[in-house]
């Protein structure tokens, strides 16, 4: 039994075909609003260099949207954030608020305290004034001050804007929809 051993590289390189390249997949085509939209997006500056992330990506993704109306608001800490949420909802200048922050251990109040009592109280503005309200406030379990875990929420918050950013888009259009279906008399 005689067999002449080949190069299986030579063998191969003979009979596939080059790669071809491939075109990154088309952007999604989002749908339009039928009225402009104004959004305020409301951000703690306590680790900023962690928060502004969920801004970077929500900015990005807003427009992606068409929700080319983005105004930012800077409070100092995530405590901060509801009486800025109520203040601008009653305005009636914004269609919906976003807030961003990181609320971790330290400080006079417990983490899960500040969490808790910020998300009640978005809730609250949202229900009062029936301006859509969303949370990118975030508290870890535990938060370490050493560059893997700021490395780690960067990209959590970037994550978590993206996020934001549809869920708002989403729900202004159901809202667009509703309230026109409410005005022709089809809902109500």
């Amino acid at each position: 039994m005689n067999q002449m051993l080949q190069d299986p590289q030579a063998e191969t390189s003979q009979t596939q075909p080059p790669p071809v390249p491939v075109d990154p997949p088309p952007a999604p085509d989002h749908p339009r609003f039928a009225k402009p939209q104004r959004v305020a997006f409301v951000q703690a500056c306590w680790h900023r260099e962690v928060v502004e992330e969920a801004r970077i990506a929500f900015m990005k993704e807003a427009a992606a949207r068409h929700l080319t109306h983005v105004d930012v608001f800077e409070v100092p800490g995530s405590f901060e954030i509801p009486l800025h949420a109520q203040v601008l909802a009653k305005t009636r200048r914004y269609t919906a608020i976003v807030a961003a922050g990181l609320v971790v251990d330290g400080g006079i109040y417990r983490h899960e305290f500040v969490a808790d009592t910020v998300i009640k109280a978005l809730m609250d503005v949202q229900l009062r004034t029936e301006v859509p309200v969303f949370s990118a406030v975030l508290t870890p379990q535990q938060f370490h001050e050493t560059e893997v875990h700021y490395d780690f929420f960067r990209r959590h918050f970037a994550i978590k804007g993206v996020e934001v950013a549809a869920a708002c888009a989403e729900t202004l259009h159901g809202l667009e929809r509703l309230r026109g279906q409410v005005a022709a008399g089809i809902v109500g």
